[in-house]
């Protein structure tokens, strides 16, 4: 089943989120996937859907809501690019976790989900599940190529569920120097595994992209498959 659901905002309002619901009548643990810079559009909603394909919950929160309520950008043209930026650069990162923690309670409250959700954030996203992982109590998290984590690294403390990283060696978002500041910062922590995936750019991970690398995002969705299944599940969950 898919639709499209409301959350109410901790500060009032409501926003959408695109919602996946896998074919069980049995209870199912639950996803956040964390949107790009380009809104829920046709790459988000196709994650929810794989993921739901795999037995997961999945539901993709509207975080530009308060800047442009359903947004849907490709990475198709310059328009959209600049759409997309200004978008990002007006986005309030604080406002964005508290509507990440609503759309945890939220999901947790559904009669359909088991109670155990992890969160899934690509590139802007990617930098919100290593904040939902620092900030919530979300039962794992994972994040790809998320961008400006090196700015935040103070907030590694309160870790406290299993965070995977994939990063791209060529991110032209994330340069060398930021990523050995990342690996310097988090490779000893118990709870941070981080995978480098080499010659390939940002995004490598998004089908039908300009960097799209078929082999480093079977590799990178595959770690992140079992991952999921390892923390979220009956079996390896907790």
């Amino acid at each position: 089943m898919k639709k499209d659901v409301l959350i109410s905002a901790h500060d009032g309002g409501q926003f959408g989120a695109y919602a996946a619901y896998p074919d069980s009548e049995t209870p199912s643990a639950a996803v956040i996937v964390i949107q790009e810079i380009f809104g829920i559009n046709k790459v988000m909603r196709g994650i929810c859907d794989n993921l739901a394909a795999a037995g997961f919950i999945a539901i993709a929160p509207d975080l530009f809501w308060r800047q442009e309520p359903g947004v849907q950008l490709t990475d198709k043209s310059e328009a959209e690019w600049a759409q997309a930026f200004k978008l990002y650069q007006g986005f309030n990162v604080e406002l964005g976790i508290e509507d990440l923690k609503s759309t945890l309670a939220h999901i947790r409250s559904d009669k359909s989900c088991t109670g155990k959700v992890g969160t899934l954030g690509y590139c802007l996203g990617g930098k919100l599940a290593f904040l939902m992982a620092a900030r919530s109590d979300a039962d794992c998290n994972v994040s790809y190529y998320g961008v400006g984590i090196q700015d935040m690294l103070g907030e590694a403390a309160g870790i406290r569920q299993q965070l995977l990283m994939h990063i791209a060696e060529k991110d032209k978002f994330v340069p060398m120097a930021a990523q050995q500041k990342i690996r310097t910062a988090l490779n000893s922590h118990n709870n941070v595994e981080i995978h480098v995936y080499p010659d390939v750019d940002h995004a490598f991970a998004r089908e039908g992209g300009e960097h799209y690398d078929k082999e480093a995002a079977r590799m990178a969705n595959a770690r992140t498959a079992d991952f999921l299944a390892q923390h979220l599940t009956k079996n390896g969950g907790k």
